[in-house]
């Protein structure tokens, strides 16, 4: 495959586009306390995430074998959001507070 075709299937192959600075305007300014959020969903580790979702999904299937079903399907609501949690985390390790 030439150099001409990916640049057509994939225009984010270029270096000088994915140096581009996101674009900023007034609309979507963040207030001072989603910033202190930010700044403190930083601090913690991204392992954090993930073992607490492993370890929902561990409980859950402990609670699912002990017949204990209500309590199983309580906690097993848990992972995707710690996920989510850790997706953000990241975002935000790696763009900062833009």
């Amino acid at each position: 495959m030439s150099a001409n075709q990916n640049a057509t299937m994939n225009p984010a192959a270029h270096a000088r586009l994915a140096s581009v600075a996101p674009v900023r305007r007034a609309e979507h300014a963040e207030d001072s306390f989603t910033r202190v959020i930010e700044q403190q969903a930083a601090k913690v580790p991204s392992h954090v995430f993930l073992s607490a979702a492993l370890l929902a999904m561990g409980l859950s299937a402990a609670l699912e074998l002990q017949g204990n079903q209500r309590a199983s399907r309580f906690v097993s609501a848990w992972p995707a959001p710690l996920l989510l949690m850790g997706v953000y985390n990241k975002l935000v390790k790696s763009l900062g507070t833009l």
